[in-house]
């Protein structure tokens, strides 16, 4: 990314970033059509280039800028709390301040996984999965399942609770 896109005001680069989620989210990366992002936001098309080289480092960047949103939603977790509930509760008050403040970042993180592009599947798989399977392990480490019956498939029951969540 061009250091001018970072000298811009932070609600510009709010604005530019959630027009670009937003057109990735309904088009897919190939389909993803850069004169939307910069007709929603009123801003050329130069310059949008101009801040990212290409559609691809645009889409990387946006990669970037949701998973350090997760990264930080999973450092605000209390993981001191080791009973499963109150922490479950936590990771769901955590998810609600995200959606709150970044409304589409989930959409946007669900999307990459779902994305069929060969362009840039290699570039997802690196980053996206790779923030979810340490979140999973980080959010889960330390916690006493005592409260769970024997005969209960713990995986089992921590997938239930994840959907539900």
């Amino acid at each position: 990314m061009n250091s001018i896109f970072n000298k811009l005001k932070k609600d510009k680069q709010k604005m530019i970033v959630n027009a670009s989620i937003k057109e990735f989210i309904k088009s897919g990366f190939d389909n993803a059509s850069t004169n939307e992002i910069v007709k929603q936001e009123h801003i050329s098309k130069w310059s949008l280039f101009n801040y990212f080289n290409s559609k691809k480092y645009l889409y990387c960047y946006l990669i970037s800028y949701s998973t350090q949103i997760l990264e930080n939603m999973y450092e605000e977790i209390d993981l001191s709390e080791t009973d499963l509930f109150n922490r479950i509760e936590n990771i769901g008050l955590q998810k609600l301040y995200v959606q709150q403040n970044h409304p589409e970042i989930f959409d946007f993180l669900k999307s990459t996984i779902e994305e069929e592009s060969l362009e840039i599947k290699s570039i997802i798989e690196q980053h996206v999965s790779r923030i979810y399977e340490d979140g999973r392990q980080k959010i889960y480490a330390n916690i006493d399942y005592s409260k769970f019956r024997d005969d209960i498939d713990i995986d089992k029951a921590i997938e239930i609770l994840n959907w539900t969540m």
